[in-house]
């Protein structure tokens, strides 16, 4: 795709919404996209995911226990802290101008969308406890999925991988987007959220992805404050639709889910899996208008132990390297601590580095090549009109 100018790129406006969302004038704006920026060093665990407002000049970074907003031009705008939780992937809604963000307590079995007002975010060192910015929506589906007692015995037993419980071997939540319903590219866009899903090589039950999508149209009233002495249990009891993409077992699932207006495609950047069957891609991807077929879930034995169980399957995109064994398609590509399609071709992909406890994010933006064995290659000044 030819590549225009900066004012083409803001194609984040949803179809068929109004968009309320309305960047103060100039506010973050003052550069144009960077080419590279460094989201700064914290004492925290490795960044988990990104989200760019692409008409406002922002960008947010997600490092676990602390949310980090960068202007455009490298400024540091603002921090919010104050959570003990695992805050994973994030995703910029330009409806609302709110990052959504997962969040997982599994000792408490509870998992979240944190909703979070960035717009008002302009210091450091803002709590999310004694703050309204910070909202979360509990997910039923997700937590019945994460305690579900696959063997019968009466016990769940816990965050471990090497058991038989946790349906489909779901470790909680990471991955969260917004984009059209599967199997179209058009209409209103839907939250979208992955599961984590357990590296347990001794199973077959856990080699799909699974993705479930929500109407957030209605959730206002299922916002609560986060108080960690008392997790609240406030959300949407059924789901817009779930899904499940067989990409071979990963080590915890989609780390970041991402999509891709200009391909029509969503990315789904994953840890390498263990299992020796299967390619163990990094990247995969699955094209916005592939209609989901029900079908068997392959190694997922059915409620009578005797046949398979049927779901909502979407095959991997017809693109990328191909595992002549199993038929799936993927890339080598890091696509796992941040990965932002920003329009035209165009994407953020993050580089996690640092130690314990001084975790630094380092943001490149690439451009889209197709090749599969380099997919993509740093974009340049002229990539921005430049």
């Amino acid at each position: 795709m030819k590549i225009t100018t900066l004012a083409l790129l803001p194609i984040l406006l949803l179809v068929g919404c109004v968009a309320s969302y309305s960047p103060n004038p100039g506010e973050g704006r003052s550069a144009r996209m960077p080419l590279k920026q460094n989201g700064g060093t914290w004492p925290t665990s490795h960044v988990q995911g990104i989200a760019v407002d692409v008409r406002g000049g922002f960008i947010y970074y997600s490092f676990t226990t602390l949310l980090a907003k960068y202007d455009f031009s490298g400024r540091l705008v603002g921090t919010l802290v104050g959570w003990t939780g695992h805050l994973g992937d994030l995703d910029f809604n330009p409806v609302d101008g709110r990052v959504y963000g997962s969040l997982e307590y599994k000792k408490d079995r509870s998992f979240y969308i944190a909703v979070i007002d960035v717009g008002r975010l302009n210091q450091v060192g803002v709590h999310a406890g004694s703050s309204d910015i910070f909202r979360t929506v509990f997910l039923p589906e997700v937590a019945r999925d994460y305690t579900a007692d696959m063997n019968g015995d009466g016990v769940f037993d816990g965050d471990i991988a090497k058991t038989p419980d946790h349906r489909y071997g779901c470790s909680g939540i990471d991955g969260v987007s917004f984009g059209p319903e599967f199997g179209r590219a058009d209409g209103p866009r839907l939250l979208t959220v992955a599961y984590g899903i357990y590296a347990n090589t001794s199973r077959t039950d856990n080699d799909h992805q699974v993705l479930l999508q929500y109407d957030i149209s209605d959730w206002a009233h299922y916002e609560r404050p986060l108080t960690e002495s008392a997790p609240h249990h406030s959300g949407p009891a059924e789901v817009h639709g779930k899904y499940f993409v067989r990409t071979g077992n990963t080590t915890y699932g989609v780390q970041n889910l991402a999509y891709d207006e200009s391909q029509q495609r969503w990315f789904m950047g994953v840890y390498k899996g263990t299992k020796p069957a299967f390619p163990n891609y990094l990247l995969f991807a699955v094209d916005a208008r592939t209609q989901p077929v029900r079908g068997d879930l392959i190694g997922v034995k059915d409620q009578s132990g005797s046949g398979t169980e049927k779901g909502l399957v979407i095959p991997l995109a017809d693109d990328g390297l191909r595992d002549a064994a199993t038929d799936i398609r993927g890339w080598n590509q890091k696509g796992n601590t941040g990965f932002q399609p920003v329009g035209s071709g165009l994407t953020y992909i993050c580089e996690n580095s640092g130690s314990k406890g001084s975790q630094t994010a380092d943001l490149t933006l690439y451009r889209w090549k197709g090749i599969p064995e380099v997919p993509y290659v740093p974009a340049t000044s002229s990539d921005l009109g430049h």
